[in-house]
Parts: C-alpha cells; sequence; structure tokens
C-alpha cells in the first residue's frame, strides 16, 4: 500500500486554496445528481482529518438546498465548487478532482454513481452493500 501524500488544490481564482492527505493512486466518482451534473464536480471523499481549507475560508459562500444536510460552498470571486460537506458523507467532505493539482496525482480513476436515483443507490456508494 501506498503511503498518503498531501494534495493541494483550489479554485480557479486562487482565492480558495486547500490540501488533501491521501494515496497519490486516487478513485473517484462522478455523480449525474442535478448539481453535480451541472457543475461538472468529480468526487473525492475525505475524511475531516484528511482535508483542510488553507487559503479564503472567509471567500466561501455556502448553498443548501433540499434537505439542507450538504453544505455546498463556492468561491465568491469565481464561483467553483472545489470541495464541500456532502450529503452522503456529513462528518467529511467531497473534494472536487478536477480542482486538485495534478502533480501529485500518480493516477485518477473515475467510476459512476447514479446520483440522479440517490436513495435507491446510497448504500453502495458509502460501501454498505
Amino acid at each position: 500500500m501506498t503511503d498518503k501524500v498531501t494534495h493541494k488544490g483550489g479554485c480557479h481564482c486562487g482565492n480558495v486554496r486547500f490540501e488533501l492527505d491521501a494515496r497519490p493512486d486516487l478513485e473517484a466518482k462522478s455523480c449525474n445528481c442535478s448539481i453535480c451534473s451541472m457543475t461538472g464536480f468529480v468526487h473525492y471523499f475525505a475524511s475531516k482529518d484528511e482535508f483542510r481549507v488553507t487559503k479564503g475560508a472567509d471567500n466561501l459562500a455556502e448553498y443548501t438546498f433540499n434537505t439542507d444536510t450538504a453544505i455546498h460552498m463556492f468561491c465568491k470571486t469565481c464561483g467553483v465548487k472545489a470541495f464541500y460537506v456532502p450529503r452522503s458523507h456529513p462528518d467529511g467532505w467531497s473534494v472536487n478532482t478536477n480542482c486538485i493539482d495534478m502533480a501529485t496525482v500518480s493516477t485518477l480513476i473515475i467510476g459512476e454513481f447514479d446520483g440522479a436515483n440517490w436513495e435507491a443507490n446510497i448504500a453502495n456508494l458509502r460501501g454498505e452493500e
């Protein structure tokens, strides 16, 4: 098993930056729910201990909808959502792999999640099936 590295990333304008401790080989999920398909978000799930906002926490706007469980955060300057607290993992983070600086990523494997039918598929995403 490969040791974790510290990945860095952020929004388009650079006003929001983050660090993520994870393996260099990342497995992520693309989702077809309404918000992910509109924003192109590709999820890498991290625990609270593995993720840190290093710059611009005060430059984030929040948006919630439906159950108000997920806390979507967007850069107030450029509008990019680099990470958020997901409904599926409310005690952690979902990091948009499109916002990770690829210098520390060896491979990125992207699977699919049918978020349009969230309730029927969430157990699979959480590894409960």
